[in-house]
């Protein structure tokens, strides 16, 4: 069997975490699997109950902070840093293929290099700002890899634009899973309703957001379009977020906070942590919203609510126009557009036959066009053919 180092950049449980655990979870019997991360975490966590060995070292995460002055000049010592201890932790053993799970982590791209090893750099991002990293990654990525791995067609473009000849050496994998735990009964959905929100009846609509929340997910806009919607009283509707912050960032979590108490929406809009056992939320959802303000590669959240047979509204930018078909799995609106988004919202409040409708076409299509196997299978090819 190949010995596949895997290099991620956190050890949280969101979007490329999960697509890097669902994947090594698979293939873990037919190859034998190295992780590194930056730091402990709930990925960690989950990669020691599957017996996953895991290294906790450095992994040269990009930064804007990196490519200040001082910080430039201290690259070439954390470079040498993390590959030595790297190294003395690996011994002797040989490594085959490094796979580096997203382009803010240099590690595998420095330790390929160094020990002439085969080099597979895995795009989860569209990097815009700042400008100067923008127009070097598709550069970087070209003389440090050998295979490019992109999650959608929108992250493959954004590097072809500067580098036209990164297509010779690429391949498009969209990230798949699976739902692997039943449906909420409605007894169930209604008692987890009813703890999260104190005046929810029977015929209530919660529209949810999940995903970390900073600057980037939409919660900010959501929450704007919500209060206007809340503003005619026919709209019996109620709000909920699932996510956290990364620590530097709890601040966005007080702002949102905040927000929602001066605008007096305490009783209609909840907030709950990071959650493990995520499906349940989302089979309390109606609606599911993915209203990013900022181009995502692609977009696991909407995946997960077609998989809860639930309608997407989405940001019709990057990744998200590849998974959600307008009008038939639900809707695209114009990105950071209020307007658009309250619009999309209302169209299926006032027709509600669609939620159900689009929830039942999203999950066909998730199940087809993003399932496990198929992600799973394109990757054992993949390494195969090293």
């Amino acid at each position: 069997m190949k010995n596949i180092l895997f290099i991620h950049q956190s050890a949280d449980l969101y979007g490329s975490d999960k697509t890097l655990l669902y994947l090594l979870e698979s293939i873990k019997d037919v190859a034998n699997v190295i992780v590194v991360v930056p730091e402990e975490g709930p990925l960690t966590e989950e990669f020691k109950k599957l017996n996953i060995e895991v290294f906790i070292i450095p992994v040269i995460k990009v930064s804007r902070q990196l490519f200040t002055n001082f910080n430039v000049f201290k690259l070439p010592f954390q470079i040498y840093k993390a590959v030595s201890i790297f190294k003395k932790k690996l011994g002797n053993r040989k490594i085959d293929l490094i796979h580096s799970n997203t382009i803010a982590v240099f590690l595998g791209a420095f330790y390929s290099k160094i020990y002439n090893i085969k080099h597979i750099w895995h795009v989860h991002e569209i990097i815009q700002h700042p400008k100067m990293v923008a127009k070097a990654y598709p550069f970087l990525v070209d003389w440090f890899s050998d295979c490019v791995v992109f999650n959608s067609v929108a992250s493959a473009e954004h590097l072809y634009k500067n580098k036209p000849k990164l297509k010779e050496k690429s391949t498009i994998i969209y990230n798949g899973l699976d739902r692997n735990v039943p449906i909420s009964s409605k007894e169930e959905q209604m008692l987890l309703r009813n703890s999260l929100f104190k005046s929810i009846d029977k015929s209530s609509i919660v529209i949810g957001l999940v995903g970390r929340i900073n600057r980037h997910k939409g919660q900010q806009l959501l929450l704007s379009v919500f209060n206007e919607l809340k503003k005619n009283p026919e709209n019996n509707i109620y709000l909920l977020f699932v996510g956290s912050t990364i620590k530097s960032q709890l601040f966005l979590l007080e702002e949102l906070k905040d927000e929602i108490k001066n605008k007096n929406l305490e009783n209609f809009v909840t907030i709950v942590d990071f959650q493990k056992e995520i499906w349940k939320f989302y089979d309390c959802i109606d609606i599911v919203l993915v209203p990013t303000t900022d181009i995502e590669s692609f977009g696991l959240v909407a995946i997960e609510g077609m998989l809860s047979k639930k309608p997407v509204i989405a940001s019709n930018h990057g990744g998200l126009k590849e998974i959600v078909i307008h009008n038939t799995t639900g809707l695209l609106f114009e990105p950071n557009n209020a307007s658009d988004l309250k619009k999309s919202i209302e169209s299926l409040l006032i027709n509600q036959n669609l939620i159900e409708l689009y929830g039942k076409e999203g999950e066909k299509r998730a199940k087809f066009d993003f399932s496990l196997e198929k992600y799973v299978n394109n990757f054992k090819a993949l390494y195969n053919s090293f």
